[in-house]
């Protein structure tokens, strides 16, 4: 049985979209995907770090190679209910992300592994990661070793997390719901 590729594409606001979120994207589709009645070949996330000026840009820029496309909701967006809109002539589905700079805290677990991590300003439920008033500087007491810059830790975190406990986040849960829906969309589900 030959494969589709799924190929997704996310618009960076920042390290931590780049180090974190294009890895989990990645994961969460293969997770979503598994059950796929196809053979669903999940790609590495395309990212392309861009500010509001340009975003219509780095959208078209992505639309033209991805299946599928993940930005930060803007204020606009965010009063939208389905969650999921298609931008242009491609018709690819653009999927708003939330806030996601607590999501990196989720899971004390992760955390856990790397020895020196300082877990005590971590949420004892994920959900409540959302009501962190200062993620990043929640982050900064988190991460091993002070002094070194907690981007160096996204990656690691990104391919490590528990997913099943992220989606105990409510943003999280309700982006792979509305990611779920575009994939059925699609024809990937």
């Amino acid at each position: 049985m030959s494969s589709r590729p799924l190929v997704p594409g996310l618009i960076a606001e920042g390290e931590a979209d780049e180090g974190f979120l294009g890895i989990v994207i990645s994961r969460q589709l293969r997770e979503l995907t598994w059950m796929s009645p196809y053979a669903v070949d999940v790609e590495a996330t395309e990212v392309v770090s861009c500010d509001r000026e340009h975003l219509v840009t780095a959208l078209e820029e992505l639309a033209a190679d991805c299946h599928l496309l993940f930005t930060h909701d803007d204020e606009r967006e965010r009063r939208r209910r389905d969650g999921v809109r298609y931008h242009s002539h491609y018709l690819v589905p653009v999927i708003g992300l939330g806030e996601t700079e607590g999501w990196l805290l989720a899971d004390p677990g992760a955390w856990a592994k790397l020895e020196g991590s300082d877990l005590s300003r971590l949420p004892a439920r994920p959900r409540d990661v959302e009501r962190i008033s200062d993620p990043a500087g929640v982050l900064a007491t988190t991460v091993p070793r002070r002094g070194k810059p907690a981007r160096d830790y996204f990656e690691y975190i990104g391919r490590n997390i528990d997913l099943a406990v992220l989606a105990q986040v409510p943003a999280y849960a309700n982006w792979v719901a509305e990611t779920r829906n575009a994939l059925k969309g699609l024809g990937y589900l």
